[in-house]
């Protein structure tokens, strides 16, 4: 049964870190959530780590950087790590070849920037789709576009058994007011098709693995137990969360607003029928990260 909370802080004494989203949780694209900034601060007052856990399609620097820009401040959080990085990771170690064709805006071509932490990394580089050996996917080229127009290259991917890199597993995400296709809505579409997609970020393994590494590098190898996972999206960072065993608390007001008929607090009811249709089931809701 899920408990609906008040804030952060009537359930955080037992938890030692927070795997925070970022987007629909603490900013909306365009600015921060002012009640979010303080919640994570007086988590960190109390002793605990923050890290930014992001399906972002880029390395840390990147996301650091756009937080800069849209006035994150820096002592709410940690360490970030992100989906971008953990697929970076596979692709330069050859999971997809050394030719391949880019999907994404022009911001996102930050993905093929060096990693210096792969030894002998595979030399990448991008082709035409008819001479590419698989697909770096950041994201559709239009992110208000219906990704079902990608079609006729996806077909044609699928029928030369190209491997797509999923560098964001977000179906959709919302920019202030605006709802947005991510890379995750269109491998979903390439495996409806029958194409292979490789995944690395929530909810899957290797973004966890990199977070905890994350945490290690802080000197905080810390059990599952000691914990909590924060986000809005209940396919991402709440089944990502209990499929590494960890506690997690649902963001109503973001993705899921109008389901859980969130204004400042999820109706009861409401949030209960939407956890049993989607059968994932938080520990924790509330409406805004506060």
């Amino acid at each position: 049964m899920t408990r609906i909370i008040q804030s952060l802080a009537e359930i955080s004494e037992p938890y030692d870190a927070l795997f925070c989203d970022l987007w629909g949780c603490v900013h909306n694209g365009l600015e921060p959530f002012a009640e979010a900034v303080a919640a994570l601060r007086a988590f960190r007052a109390g002793g605990g780590v923050v890290v930014l856990v992001t399906n972002a399609p880029r390395h840390r620097a990147s996301v650091e950087q756009q937080l800069a820009q849209i006035g994150l401040p820096e002592d709410c959080w940690d360490t970030v790590a992100t989906s971008g990085d953990s697929a970076r990771a596979a692709m330069f170690t050859g999971a997809i070849g050394s030719k391949v064709w880019f999907m994404g805006e022009s911001h996102d071509r930050s993905f093929f920037d060096p990693l210096a932490l792969i030894e002998d990394p595979v030399d990448i580089r991008e082709t035409p789709l008819d001479e590419a050996e698989g697909i770096v996917c950041c994201g559709p080229f239009d992110p208000h576009a219906d990704p079902a127009e990608l079609r006729p290259q996806l077909l044609y991917a699928k029928q030369k058994g190209l491997p797509l890199l999923c560098a964001n597993p977000d179906i959709v995400v919302d920019r202030g007011e605006s709802r947005e296709w991510c890379a995750g809505a269109i491998a979903a579409l390439y495996t409806e098709m029958g194409g292979q997609s490789l995944y690395f970020g929530k909810p899957h393994p290797p973004i966890y693995d990199l977070s905890h590494r994350r945490l290690a590098a802080l000197g905080r190898d810390l059990n599952n137990a000691r914990i909590l996972a924060v986000g809005d999206g209940i396919h991402t960072d709440i089944r990502g969360a209990l499929g590494e065993d960890i506690d997690s608390l649902l963001i109503t007001g973001g993705l899921a607003a109008a389901e859980t008929k969130t204004v400042t607090q999820p109706e009861p009811e409401a949030l209960n029928a939407y956890i049993e249709k989607e059968m994932v089931t938080p520990t924790y809701a509330i409406g805004f990260l506060r």
